[in-house]
């Protein structure tokens, strides 16, 4: 964390990181920044994607797409800059990556086969579907020394926590299955204006080709970062926490509870969880936050907290509202306020154990398995915080995304991101000898979305690199495929060639990159 950044918001607040707003003379013409603005933005955002435009909300969907004349459709050539021809794809998987280790000059040599089997799967009703491929990724490790070495095998996956247990990897040394611990990279992308070119960091931006990954990996900072433990600080907070809530929902079924103050904005931050609406007149140090009152059938989070950093808020205003416009006063809108003073790290802790409880509470209903069967809390608490650090207003220059100081967004986006996960095991290889490694797991593909009016919507991208972060020395690389009655080769520089049976070819451990676009066969 930034020194400097926390003495600010313990002390003095840069009024740069105060949201600027309208400098009416009443609250009620104050400009209101509720929660929605954000879904509202995404629907355009998707609205543009299916009229063939590049904008979606949350996802950087690339520069382009490549045209079949562009690229080699059999052992395409490679580019002279390291970049390999082939489709930008709207949304991109992320490459398969080679093994390493926590170590460095472990002296293990290693051979190396990737292999993508594309036996197709099956929708609910049993119908069959080509989605994806099992990847199965081998290697094996040669000890030339004389006595033996025990490393930290570390096996990297681009995915988000969210969709981690979808992979369903798993690891075997020398045949037998083994277990493994899962270590977090940061977020692998960076941020980007709404749609409009005006500088704004509002929409989260995805890596969207291998050499993002290229970018974020090579020079082993990411790595290092996600062995290190990464913790909230003891900072003192006031924390405000509405319990209790009660209102006429017979007759307003959006009933709100909104909370007014003033406050000196250089001397006081607030963080917010569970609330819906924000407003805020930074020349009068007016703040309204307002949240529609829990109802018990609304999925509605009854964990609202304030976090208050600096000076306290002082007197404060409940009222109740007939909707989130905080417009129209309503009688018999209730709740019990309780104050405590405690550390940041205390209640993030509080927070990302109950945004945990309403996570499996409403998700796992549907079938949807947790990440937090790999994830931890101290893991959880600690991409948190580092969300905070980085982007969010105890950085030195907060992302517009999360300059309002809502945690919701932070708490949800730890586990929705992109980023490079890290299976981490132990491997002990003899003196003078040989054990083989392999890590298996269902690999999404990179792929053109189906509204987008894309020459390549259909197609499925998949990325190979070859010597990308890895701490071996490589004797030799090797890809296959398996089961591939059901789809063709569209484009690649690997060199299958399936209608003569070549299934199998050797890599130039010079290419960075080796990349192979399918579509399945119709029927």
């Amino acid at each position: 964390m930034k020194a400097e950044r926390l003495f600010q918001i313990l002390g003095l607040v840069d009024e740069s990181l105060i949201e600027e707003a309208d400098t009416a003379s009443s609250p009620a013409a104050v400009q209101r920044r509720p929660s929605w603005v954000r879904l509202l933005a995404a629907a355009a955002c998707l609205a543009v994607i299916c009229a063939g435009a590049w904008g979606l909300w949350q996802s950087n969907l690339g520069a382009g797409t490549g045209s079949p004349g562009d690229a080699a459709l059999a052992g395409g050539e490679s580019g002279g800059d390291g970049h390999s021809p082939g489709t930008t794809f709207l949304s991109y998987a992320g490459p398969v990556f080679p093994l390493t280790t926590a170590e460095t000059n472990t002296r293990l040599t290693a051979g190396r086969t990737v292999t993508w089997d594309f036996a197709p799967g099956s929708y609910e009703d049993g119908s069959p579907r080509q989605w994806g491929a099992q990847v199965t990724d081998s290697y094996t490790l040669t000890n030339p020394a004389d006595g033996s070495v025990t490393v930290n095998a570390l096996y990297p996956v681009s995915t988000s926590w969210l969709d981690f247990p979808e992979l369903n990897a798993a690891v075997t040394v020398d045949s037998g299955g083994t277990g493994f611990s899962v270590l977090s990279g940061g977020y692998a992308g960076g941020f980007q204006d709404a749609g409009e070119p005006d500088g704004s960091t509002w929409n989260l931006a995805p890596p969207d080709e291998w050499a993002d990954y290229q970018a974020l990996l090579a020079d082993g900072e990411y790595l290092s970062r996600a062995m290190e433990e990464t913790a909230a600080p003891e900072v003192p907070v006031t924390v405000y926490q509405f319990t209790d809530f009660a209102a006429p929902h017979e007759e307003y079924n959006a009933a709100t509870q909104a909370v007014t103050f003033t406050t000196d904005p250089e001397a006081t931050t607030v963080l917010s969880y569970g609330f819906n609406g924000m407003s805020r007149d930074a020349d009068r140090g007016w703040c309204q936050y307002s949240y529609f009152v829990p109802d018990g059938v609304r999925r509605e989070t009854e964990t609202k907290i304030l976090i208050v950093l600096g000076d306290d808020i002082g007197d404060y205003v409940l009222q109740g509202y007939a909707d989130g416009g905080c417009d129209q006063e309503i009688d018999g809108v209730s709740c019990t306020v309780t104050r405590r003073e405690t550390t940041l790290a205390d209640v993030l802790d509080l927070l990302c154990r109950a945004y945990q409880a309403e996570f499996e509470q409403f998700s796992l209903g549907r079938g949807q398995e947790s990440p937090f069967r790999y994830l931890s809390q101290a893991q959880y608490q600690g991409l948190v915080w580092q969300l905070l650090e980085q982007y969010g207003l105890f950085s030195g220059t907060p992302k517009d995304r999360y300059s309002d100081g809502r945690l919701d967004e932070i708490l949800m986006e730890a586990l929705s991101q992109e980023r490079v996960l890290y299976l981490s095991f132990p491997v002990t290889v003899p003196a003078g000898g040989s054990v083989t490694v392999a890590a298996s797991f269902w690999k999404a593909p990179s792929y053109d979305y189906g509204c987008s009016g894309s020459e390549n919507v259909g197609l499925q991208g998949y990325d190979l690199v070859t010597a990308l972060g890895s701490t071996l020395e490589f004797t030799g690389q090797t890809a296959a495929l398996v089961n591939t009655d059901t789809i063709e080769i569209v484009r690649q520089n690997l060199g299958f060639d399936l209608e003569n049976g070549v299934t199998q070819v050797s890599l130039d451990l010079a290419e960075p990159h080796y990349y192979l676009e399918i579509r399945p066969l119709e029927g």
